[in-house]
């Protein structure tokens, strides 16, 4: 392990101060981080602690929601309005990691945890675009049944790993970070970025930059909502698939609805395409197929993930159809 400093951030301001001088990281609840140091695949020079910053759930009069970057993952999941008014972000981290790690983890830190695979933790032997850009992606050929199916590239295929992130683009959500340029938002859809010529990076963020808080606008049909995740394993795994929803049907008519997909593409997959296809018609599995394969229409396989396209389809189809039954 590359030896580094440490420092605790006071405030924001300090962070993002101590933030921009080359090589350091921020540290949150480290479940990423420290793991990535200790395969040797991150080397940092100076840690900047920000788990002293604002933990706050506070919740708004609109009734959204502002959620400080260092609650922990436990806290944002049992938090009573979470539980009432979003269900689908409960269930989403819940869903996500074993309890000894969502107490660990913090809300900006999961949302910055690496897009990554197995061919990205192996630093001796397998060559990958995003610890080495311009090395080569042995995934592309190799052993790549859990990687991506839509938004890949030639230079990376791997999937982003947390559920919380696609229950929060399935939302509406926002980023706000700080910066040495001052304060800025950025929706949470455009906040992780697709791999193209660059799949070393990841997000929006400029040198130095913090995220300070998440927030959740108002949306009255998500206290109905659902996240599914398809997993190898019963314990805790990345999702092959995930699917976070909510509906709102009258009369039944697809009145709104938010769609977004784990474990298919580079970032959280919000499903536009199929949100599009379902407004204003009639809630039936018949329309929640048709919607569902025009959101796969773009989907590009590998050699052992050609499975995932039905699966998808298939999951988006059964969470759809559950909160319409929900309703009746």
């Amino acid at each position: 392990m590359t030896p580094f400093t440490f420092a605790r951030a006071a405030t924001p301001g300090d962070a993002v101060l101590r933030g921009t001088a080359p090589g350091t990281k921020y540290l949150g609840g480290g479940t990423n981080l420290i793991d990535l140091m200790r395969e040797t695949v991150e080397h940092p020079v100076a840690l900047v602690d920000v788990t002293g910053l604002s933990a706050a759930i506070e919740e708004r009069p609109d009734g959204g929601l502002l959620i400080g970057a260092a609650a922990k993952n436990t806290a944002v999941a049992e938090h009573r309005a979470v539980r009432t008014c979003f269900p689908l972000l409960t269930r989403a981290i819940t869903a996500g990691a074993s309890a000894q790690i969502r107490n660990m983890a913090t809300v900006g830190g999961n949302l910055l945890q690496r897009t990554r695979c197995g061919y990205f933790y192996d630093n001796d032997g397998s060559r990958c675009n995003k610890r080495e850009p311009g090395q080569g992606c042995d995934a592309l050929h190799g052993f790549n049944r859990m990687h991506a199916i839509l938004g890949a590239s030639g230079h990376c295929v791997a999937t982003h790993p947390s559920d919380m992130a696609v229950a929060l683009a399935a939302l509406d959500a926002t980023v706000h970070l700080q910066g040495t340029g001052g304060a800025r938002t950025v929706a949470l859809n455009d906040f992780h970025l697709l791999p193209e010529d660059h799949p070393e990076r990841e997000t929006v963020l400029q040198p130095g930059e913090l995220i300070t808080a998440i927030e959740i606008p108002p949306l009255a049909f998500a206290a109905r909502s659902a996240y599914r995740k398809v997993r190898d394993r019963a314990s805790y795994a990345f999702a092959l698939v995930s699917v976070a929803a909510a509906l709102d049907v009258h009369d039944g008519v697809v009145r709104d609805v938010r769609v977004a997909l784990g474990g298919v593409a580079h970032k959280p997959w919000r499903a536009w395409t199929a949100e599009r296809m379902l407004k204003g018609r009639p809630a039936t599995e018949d329309l929640f197929n048709a919607a569902a394969a025009a959101e796969l229409a773009d989907a590009r396989p590998l050699r052992d993930n050609a499975f995932k396209v039905d699966l998808a389809q298939r999951s988006i189809v059964a969470v759809l159809s559950g909160l319409v039954d929900t309703r009746s």
